[in-house]
């Protein structure tokens, strides 16, 4: 009885997963978007989170960033990163220092059964007094099985992000948050 009682628990405890998104790269889109920007010398500070989030997908378990991150951090990183590699990218001696809000963060796994979505609205505020808002829904294929459909569900917030970066970076008001 005490050994069934602990195989029944070991079982329980392990369906529950984690799903994680993948690291966030580099889109040659945003890339070429910054690249093309006359501007340099921008740090990224803090990003914060949204009021409400809830990262339970299904009953299978919670969806969570890679490396210990929060939602807000991954976003705040792949801005940093993607400004470190179009050679923008100044901690130490910044003009400009931008940080963020995500003021609307929420997912689906099972939007029309097979589909999912995120919903990722950020505020951009820059050291020189201006802000943005850019806004991502990102629709993708997750699935009828919740392993899978939360498994997709981790993998399509990489993409989201990068589109929501690009959305920042490419957009006209852009450039007014990295001048003085």
């Amino acid at each position: 009885m005490r050994k069934t009682i602990l195989v029944l628990s070991a079982l329980a405890l392990s369906a529950c997963s984690t799903y994680t998104p993948p690291r966030y790269s580099i889109s040659a889109d945003n890339n070429m978007a910054l690249k093309a920007i006359d501007v340099g010398n921008i740090n990224v500070g803090e990003f914060k989170g949204p009021a409400n989030f809830d990262n339970s997908c299904r009953a299978a378990g919670p969806i969570a960033p890679p490396d210990n991150m929060s939602f807000e951090a991954y976003i705040q990183k792949a801005l940093a990163d993607e400004l470190k590699v179009a050679g923008k990218f100044d901690e130490e001696t910044p003009k400009i220092t931008l940080s963020g809000v995500v003021e609307q963060l929420a997912f689906s796994s099972s939007r029309g059964v097979t589909g999912g979505s995120w919903d990722i609205g950020l505020r951009v505020n820059s050291s020189n007094g201006k802000s943005i808002y850019v806004s991502e829904y990102y629709e993708f294929k997750s699935g009828f099985v919740a392993d899978t459909a939360c498994k997709q569900t981790a993998e399509a917030y990489f993409p989201a992000v990068q589109n929501l970066i690009g959305k920042l970076v490419s957009s006209p008001e852009f450039v007014s948050l990295i001048t003085q």
